[in-house]
């Protein structure tokens, strides 16, 4: 690994106005993400997406494709009334026509806003009247999510078969192939993604085009993608992860990306890294625990066919660490960030640094890290406080606050990430743990707040609270606190009900695993419900079944 570039001299010699030379646009005077990811590229046969079907079957688009579907589809964003900042969002799944939308979305200068197929009703309401969004685009699979969202906006339909819908091949296919980018500048927002709620709703986040100079870091120096790899991100689109680092990332550099349609199992994945050659993989620590579940054996079939493995969501078990070191013959690192930040911590693939098995790394060139005490003081090496960014000190930094709410983690000086940390003598980080509510699920970042709601909606439920409890197989389960109203029981019956109801409301990875009936919940003199008393007594517990 000699001759890789070395961190500190990469750190140190950061100039933004040379990162900005990656782009044909100019921050300034206007750019946009369409051009930036797609059609400077187009020239020739230069593939862009590989599309895996749930059957099986693969298909390859290029760049130039890509150029004339997203300038059909902006096209029609015109025709529907869309104009240059309004959201435009994509309940889809890992299909050509969701690069199409986003694209196409880019290309008219307007926003593009994730909906994670898991989402239940009442999420997507939630979300698509916070954005004021103006189209949705969905597919028949999903279509009848949004029967129960009110004040629904448009929605085209891939093979629309509802009265009312706009049939989206039809309507896109009928347009010209023609369409000039609309320029933006640097702050102006291309995508608007949400968050896991903790004491309150999902908050917007909108991520303005200066942020592809962070994608573009990370992809470079973190994932090390290079010419001649084959890339796999399979993180959803739904998420940050995948929409920044699956879509936004790789097409900026001019790299394939890979779509698979199918759900995530063991064999599919081994399959599609031997079809495809895979030899640059990114994803989450869940889903590598389930591959060391099936095995040597199967492990076998790709050994030596990854170059290196990108982890994120959540910190990377040292012993997922050495399987795959054992096992695929490939090394796999730790990645930290946020969808407030992108990814901002990482051990390099691309840059040459010590790796410790439990460290998330160092701040990625471009950004400054510290860890805080709650009067923003920076702390020595050894002591545990919250990671922050150092906003003055890191060019890369992109996020403006949440949208249309206060956001007392950002000041002008610092970005606190709410995480628990301890800084290492060498500037390396050390994840402790997180200091408030979100619970981390296999991979997934679930708020609590929108399940104790979807609870709530329940006619035996008076109150309720959600924590994460330590599970060796998930990082975290969500567990449900419910006090009932008077006069009724707890049951099996009823616990069932209630996970079926967040299931339907919510989404799928979120409903609680676990079910407690209780009398009270703990709270503070005020009446602010204290779920760390629960979590910690879940932890707790969890360390005395350990010990036994």
């Amino acid at each position: 690994m000699t001759h890789l570039p070395d961190y500190r001299t990469a750190a140190a010699s950061f100039d933004l106005a040379q990162a900005a030379k990656i782009l044909s646009g100019d921050l300034a005077s206007g750019l946009n993400a369409c051009v930036e990811c797609c059609d400077r590229y187009a020239e020739g046969d230069r593939i862009a997406l590989r599309h895996e079907s749930r059957d099986g079957v693969g298909r390859s688009f290029t760049f130039a494709e890509l150029r004339d579907r997203s300038a059909r589809f902006a096209n029609f964003l015109r025709s529907q009334g869309v104009q240059p900042g309004d959201r435009v969002a994509g309940l889809l799944p890992r299909c050509p026509e969701l690069l199409v939308t986003i694209l196409g979305t880019w290309r008219a200068g307007a926003v593009y806003q994730p909906l994670f197929t898991a989402f239940g009703p009442k999420a997507i309401e939630y979300r698509l009247a916070a954005a004021e969004t103006r189209l949705v685009v969905t597919d028949p699979a999903n279509r009848s999510k949004l029967d129960d969202v009110a004040n629904c906006p448009p929605i085209a339909t891939i093979g629309a078969d509802r009265a009312g819908d706009i049939d989206f091949a039809t309507a896109v296919d009928a347009q010209p192939a023609e369409f000039a980018p609309v320029m933006r500048r640097g702050d102006d927002a291309f995508l608007m993604m949400f968050t896991s709620g903790t004491t309150g709703p999902a908050k917007g986040v909108m991520v303005p085009l200066k942020a592809l100079l962070s994608f573009y870091g990370y992809m470079r120096d973190a994932v090390d993608l290079r010419p001649d790899d084959r890339f796999w991100n399979i993180a959803d689109p739904g998420w940050a992860y995948g929409l920044y680092y699956a879509v936004t990332g790789p097409l900026l550099m001019g790299h394939a990306t890979t779509f698979y349609e199918g759900a995530f199992t063991v064999e599919s994945t081994y399959r599609l890294i031997r079809k495809l050659g895979i030899t640059n993989l990114a994803g989450a620590p869940t889903a590598y625990r389930l591959l060391i579940a099936a095995g040597s054996e199967a492990a076998a079939e790709v050994r030596g066919a990854l170059r290196v493995v990108s982890s994120a969501g959540e910190p990377l078990n040292p012993e997922v660490i050495r399987w795959f070191a054992d096992n695929l013959a490939c090394p796999i690192n730790d990645h930290y960030g946020q969808t407030e930040t992108g990814m901002v911590v990482n051990n390099h693939h691309g840059l040459r640094h010590p790796v410790r098995a439990g460290s998330a790394g160092y701040a990625m060139p471009g950004y400054r890290v510290a860890v805080l005490d709650p009067d923003n003081n920076e702390l020595p090496p050894g002591e545990p406080g919250i990671l922050a960014v150092d906003v003055r000190r890191s060019p890369l930094f992109w996020f403006q606050g949440y949208w249309r709410q206060q956001t007392p983690s950002l000041t002008a000086d610092w970005y606190r990430t709410g995480d628990t940390v301890a800084l290492n003598a060498d500037g390396a980080i050390d994840f402790v743990g997180r200091s408030d509510d979100i619970i981390t699920s296999a991979g997934y970042r679930i708020g609590p707040f929108d399940v104790e709601s979807a609870l709530l909606e329940h006619d035996a439920v008076v109150e309720s609270a959600v924590v994460g409890k330590p599970d060796p197989e998930r990082t975290e389960l969500v567990k449900a606190f419910v006090v009932l109203r008077p006069g009724i029981e707890g049951s099996a019956a009823l616990a069932e009900d209630l996970q079926q109801l967040v299931r339907r409301r919510l989404s799928a990875h979120a409903y609680p695993r676990e079910i407690e009936f209780v009398s009270e919940l703990p709270k503070t003199p005020s009446g602010k419900l204290q779920r760390f008393i629960l979590r910690n007594k879940e932890i707790e517990l969890a360390a005395m079944a350990g010990r036994g």
